[in-house]
């Protein structure tokens, strides 16, 4: 997810009109209903430069703790962290990813690798290729692959080595622009360029780490129509890949119902395991920073019938997101990754902007734990 605002494009309505949703029961428990989930997690990039900031965190019963710590002891067992080549000064670089990673694995947390390659946000609507990188596709293959390698490797070097990787972050228009553009302006469609771009990340992580996991990220949660033209296309192009990974906003994505239809199908259609890469829900629409918020009073929420935006709808949802998971035959709905529960008030999208997302997050504007924390549970 970027923090700014983003257009989310859509590529395919046609399939998403399937009316799924009653059967997904029926289709689950005949394959067999997951009682757990192996992947609870979150993604918690901001938290170096929150607590550089003056931010403390407080668990449920009000102690002060590190956050990886509250949210291990809630049951988590990921952690997701973003990677940018070059950023602002105090952002997700590598060298802040690499001392999370510490954290992260002293409190028992596995790893997702999130390399957006880009210097900054990389998201449906922007992939801008790095600014030291070679702009042309024969350049790009090298340097997607080499500095994947490295990278994983520097993650394993020091004794932290990650479980997953994505290749890219919410890939669904392509990645490293405009080499490995999905849709050119004029109409052109460069699969052959973005599948080869993706080939290449994957045999740089994979030489880095030969046993680490492939996820592959789009932002399509409850769209199935849109998801299975992308990933028909990544089959038919033959990209290998463990994991479909999506993002998942309802004010963006659809219902749960909407989702549940979508993770099953992906599940069968394409034999993969799906795992919901990024997820939020708010607990209430007021401004923690007063800056503004990219989702307040006038956001369409599908199922705020059930789910109002205060902290127990927040908490009723994310039970609602596990229920949805363990629907998906098999236990193949691997779980969820939270985004950037932690961002409250103290740091911007962008150096000098607002925390855009406050009041998206699992803990209060200051700082104490919601109940929502509780979904990191196991089983």
């Amino acid at each position: 997810m970027s923090s700014s605002s983003i257009t989310r494009r859509g590529l395919l309505a046609g399939a998403g009109g399937l009316a799924l949703s009653t059967l997904l029961p029926s289709v689950a428990e005949a394959h067999g209903r997951s009682t757990t989930l192996s992947v609870r997690g979150a993604d918690l990039s901001f938290l170096p430069q929150l607590e550089e900031a003056g931010v403390r965190y407080r668990d449920l019963a009000g102690r002060v703790r590190p956050a990886e710590r509250i949210f291990a002891a809630a049951g988590a067992n990921y952690i997701r962290l973003r990677v940018w080549v070059d950023p602002p000064d105090g952002y997700s670089d590598k060298a802040r990813a690499l001392h999370l990673a510490r954290r992260a694995k002293r409190a028992g947390l596995k790893i997702l690798l999130d390399p957006h390659y880009s210097d900054f946000w990389a998201d449906p609507g922007k992939q801008p290729i790095p600014a030291s990188w070679p702009t042309d596709l024969p350049g790009l293959l090298k340097k997607i692959r080499s500095y994947t390698r490295e990278l994983v490797r520097d993650f394993a070097r020091q004794g932290t080595p990650i479980d997953m990787i994505q290749i890219g972050n919410e890939i669904t228009n392509g990645i490293l622009w405009p080499a490995g553009q999905l849709y050119l302006p004029d109409g052109t469609q460069q699969w052959l360029a973005f599948t080869d771009l993706l080939k290449a990340g994957r045999r740089g992580a994979l030489e880095g780490q030969p046993d680490a996991k492939i996820v592959l990220h789009i932002d399509r949660g409850g769209k199935l129509g849109d998801t299975r033209w992308f990933f028909d296309n990544i089959t038919g192009y033959e990209v290998p890949f463990d994991i479909i990974g999506q993002s998942y906003y309802p004010m963006w994505h659809g219902s749960l119902a909407e989702l549940q239809a979508n993770l099953i199908d992906s599940e069968q259609r394409y034999d993969k395991p799906v795992l919901i890469a990024e997820l939020a829900y708010p607990w209430t629409f007021e401004d923690g920073d007063g800056r503004g918020n990219i989702v307040g009073a006038d956001t369409v929420l599908p199922d705020a019938d059930r789910f109002p935006a205060t902290p127990a709808g927040q908490a009723g949802f994310y039970e609602a997101v596990r229920d949805v998971l363990k629907q998906v035959p098999d236990g193949r709905g691997l779980g969820f990754l939270a985004w950037e529960p932690e961002w409250i008030p103290g740091v911007g999208w962008q150096p000098g902007a607002e925390a855009s997302n406050d009041n998206l997050t699992q803990f209060d504007f200051t700082g104490r734990a919601l109940p929502s924390i509780r979904a990191y549970r196991r089983p």
